[in-house]
């Protein structure tokens, strides 16, 4: 397994790739600390470049060769929550609604995300609110996330 590091405006972003696929992007809080990492591939590489880019403000999609889900119910709920727009939002009900399944799903998925931004659980949020955020510094990350996507 690869990795890649990448300063960013919400935290450094450490990024794993094996030969083939993305396999995970953690966002490490301001005060996490993050070691340099032993090696990296052409795969952890570009998905550091389009990140960088999407901070940037000049990408809005990404096109990255990410690892498959173990089962079709979780490619499902991964493909509704890329199809949220960038700059959107939906409440996990409006997304669960778009594939007939209920919100717990919708936030267990992204509560289990293994690629945020990449995958962006940032855009579903509660019915009344935020909601939850696991990367970073949690909720204030998510809020930055979306003002990003917002003012671009």
């Amino acid at each position: 397994m690869a990795q890649a590091t990448l300063l960013s405006p919400i935290g450094t972003i450490l990024i794993e790739a094996d030969a083939q696929h993305v396999r995970s992007i953690r966002v490490m809080p301001h005060d996490g600390e993050v070691s340099s990492p032993a090696s990296s591939n052409a795969v952890a590489d570009e998905a550091a470049r389009q990140l960088a880019a999407y901070f940037a403000g000049r990408l809005k999609s990404f096109d990255l060769p990410l690892a498959p889900l173990a089962s079709p119910r979780g490619t499902a709920l991964r493909e509704a929550i890329c199809a949220i727009p960038y700059g959107d939002r939906l409440s996990y009900g409006a997304v669960a609604r778009t594939i007939d399944s209920g919100p717990r799903a919708i936030g267990q998925a992204c509560r289990r995300n293994p690629m945020p931004i990449i995958i962006p659980c940032h855009r579903v949020t509660a019915a009344d609110g935020i909601g939850y955020y696991s990367g970073g510094n949690g909720v204030e990350t998510k809020i930055w996330l979306l003002h990003h996507e917002q003012r671009i």
